[in-house]
This record gives structure tokens, C-alpha cells and sequence, in this order.
């Protein structure tokens, strides 16, 4: 059975804080809309309060969470244990994008790590916390982060990740615009 929090405690963000691994669930308000869920990992997960969550998104193939977030707000991140003690944790709430030139950028950015392929920051306002029981989640080990990603970044480099943003980033699968979209729009 299922418990709810109103906030975030120090017991889940320690769980979080342990997790090499979580995931982003957004969906457009459209019944026929694509619901989207992302894996995500590289340590760029930040517990920043009890009510606010925010992760640093890289460049990659797609932007799903910014276009449905900047559509509806709604966004859930969900945990799960892969070790011995079993548990999955989600955070709902609304979530925005934080652009690099956005004036929230300088109070976020310092919390992150960040990387030459920054694309922006992914905030939650969390109103729920739930955890469950976990029993059916199978138990893995961690052996480490994947090097593919920087690699690939590295050889792009600057102009061409601008490039790949601008043909990849810019709306969703069911063609809502982004964040970089509105952006580029001004």
C-alpha cells in the first residue's frame, strides 16, 4: 500500500540522494498525446527544498518534458530501489524550464555540476510525495555511468550541438513548442 507526504523529508532525499538512476514523466493535455517518460542519470538530480526538485537536462534527441511542461505544468519523477531493501518513490507536482539566458538561471545553475551540453534545467514544485513498496522491482548492480554521451558531445562541439538542438529541440512528437522554441521566437 502506497503512503503520501506533502513535502519531501530528509529520509526520501536521502533515498533520492542514493539513486544512480530516475525517471521524468510528462504528457500533453491532448487525449491522443504522446505521454513521455525519461530515464535519466549522471548525478543531475538536486533535492533544492521540502516543495522543490530540479534536475540539469543535456542536449539530447528529444525535449518532451519542456514542450508538456511549458503546455500544462505536470511532471512526476519517480525513484526505485534496485538493492536489497525495495521501495519507488515519486514526486508529482508542476514543473518548468530554467534557459541558460533566464534570470532563475544564476539561483539554480550552482546546484549542478554543470557540462559544455547543458540544454537547461528541469524544475519541480513538488505538492505529493508517494512511496511504495517496490517487492517487484528486480535488484541490479551499479557499475558506473557511461562515457557515450560526453563523447559524443565532445566531437559535436559547440556550433554543431547548436545545430542538432535547432532541428531536435524545438517541439515535441505531437508538435507543442518548447522552452528553446519560445526562446528563439522572441
Amino acid at each position: 500500500m502506497g503512503k503520501f507526504y506533502p513535502s519531501i523529508s530528509k529520509a526520501h532525499q536521502d533515498f533520492i540522494e542514493k539513486q544512480h538512476l530516475f525517471f521524468v514523466g510528462t504528457a500533453p493535455l491532448r487525449d491522443d498525446g504522446r505521454v513521455n517518460v525519461s530515464p535519466k542519470g549522471l548525478d543531475s538530480f538536486r533535492v533544492i527544498s521540502k516543495q522543490t526538485v530540479a534536475y540539469m537536462d543535456l542536449i539530447s534527441s528529444g525535449n518532451e518534458t519542456s514542450a508538456h511542461t511549458l503546455e500544462n505544468g505536470r511532471i512526476t519523477f519517480m525513484f526505485c530501489s534496485f538493492d536489497k531493501t525495495p521501495n519507488i518513490l515519486r514526486l508529482y507536482g508542476k514543473g518548468f524550464t530554467i534557459l541558460p539566458n533566464s534570470p532563475l538561471w544564476d539561483e539554480y545553475a550552482p546546484h549542478f555540476n554543470l557540462i559544455s551540453s547543458t540544454r537547461q534545467i528541469i524544475v519541480g514544485n513538488i505538492d505529493l510525495v508517494q512511496t511504495s513498496c517496490g517487492y517487484g522491482v528486480p535488484m541490479y548492480d551499479y557499475q558506473g555511468e557511461r562515457d557515450i554521451y560526453f563523447t559524443w558531445s565532445e566531437q559535436m562541439g559547440a556550433e554543431k550541438m547548436e545545430e542538432y538542438m535547432l532541428e531536435n529541440n524545438m517541439k515535441s512528437l505531437d508538435g507543442l513548442p518548447t522552452d528553446l522554441a519560445k526562446e528563439k521566437l522572441k
